[in-house]
């Protein structure tokens, strides 16, 4: 079968991508080396930013230590906002300082402390359990809003890729167990379906892309490949859950030219159906990530701050009904 055609790519990003490496699958060798490039250094990614650090340390469902790194710009008044960042990476590889640019802004903008979580990556954890050390970071901050100057009515869940998948589970976890309130979820380009059988999955196979189909299968058989399918959990595969009532608003924004963009589109559809809020943003011509992988582009620049716009007004609609 010939490939399908796929959606013109921006074309400043097309540019962009061809200093870009692309495969068309990841492999174990491939991600043994993806694993080995160093992280942007912390030093670089906070810039000019006078901000205090502080690492810690949570407690998983199993007793395993999760590591969070928490962010306070240095003007915080004590009842700021929180977010809670999610890494992106297929949930088999990165940090808790990948992607840290973002949530950054969010603390340049609206003076919120930012808080980032190492959950553990498959196949060495596979199953829920990067979900589940998510969630329970959620918990040790929701304990901890007093000594961590944060407003409990202002936590924001945020993630992009794999990371906004983990967002949705959290979500969708912290309503079905009685968690702490979330304000809003942030999901950017998430990776929320691991059926892979979409149009949009169907046109990134084949080629190299920045995240193809076959990709997706190698990560998302990484995370799963102990569950049959029957019993695997919308907590990790949010496109699963039946029931997307309930939920804090979400944003949820996805290139038109890439893999995840039918079923970002799909979950705030049945949101919408289930009577929640939910903004969605398909940039036409945005590949997989292109806000993260090429800040400095025109329409990464236009998502980026559309994205930290909604963020402001939710934050401001809470102080105006204080």
């Amino acid at each position: 079968m010939s490939p399908l055609a796929r959606p013109a790519l921006d074309p400043e990003l097309a540019v962009l991508l061809t200093s870009m490496p692309l495969v068309p699958a990841i492999t174990d060798e491939l991600l043994t080396q993806f694993r080995q490039v160093p992280s942007t250094p912390l030093e670089v990614l906070l810039g000019s930013r006078t901000v205090d650090r502080r690492e810690v340390i949570a407690p998983a469902a199993d007793g395993a230590d999760i590591p969070l790194t928490v962010f306070t710009p240095a003007a915080a008044t004590g009842n700021a906002a929180c977010v809670y960042w999610m890494h992106g990476g297929g949930m088999i590889m990165g940090d808790r300082y990948s992607q840290l640019d973002i949530p950054l802004e969010w603390l340049d903008a609206a003076g919120a402390v930012v808080v980032t979580v190492d959950y553990r990556l498959a196949p060495e954890h596979g199953g829920t359990t990067p979900v589940e050390d998510c969630y329970h970071g959620l918990l040790w901050i929701a304990e901890h809003c007093d000594d961590l100057g944060i407003d409990p009515a202002k936590i924001v869940i945020a993630g992009t890729s794999a990371g906004g998948g983990l967002a949705a589970g959290v979500a969708l976890m912290a309503r079905d167990l009685g968690g702490p309130p979330i304000l809003a979820q942030i999901l950017s380009c998430p990776m929320l379906d691991h059926g892979n059988t979409t149009i949009s999955s169907l046109q990134y196979s084949g080629e190299p892309a920045v995240w193809t189909r076959e990709t997706n299968a190698y990560a998302w058989n990484a995370v799963l490949a102990e569950i049959p399918d029957d019993l695997i959990p919308a907590y990790i595969s949010p496109s699963r859950a039946g029931d997307l009532s309930g939920l804090p608003a979400a944003y949820i924004d996805v290139g038109s030219a890439e893999v995840f963009r039918d079923e970002d589109v799909d979950y705030a559809t049945r949101i919408w159906a289930s009577g929640g809020q939910a903004e969605l943003h398909v940039w036409a011509g945005g590949c997989h990530g292109f806000d993260s992988l090429f800040p400095h582009a025109e329409l990464a620049i236009a998502a980026r701050r559309a994205r930290t716009d909604w963020l402001t007004r939710t934050l401001n609609s809470v102080r105006t009904h204080d």
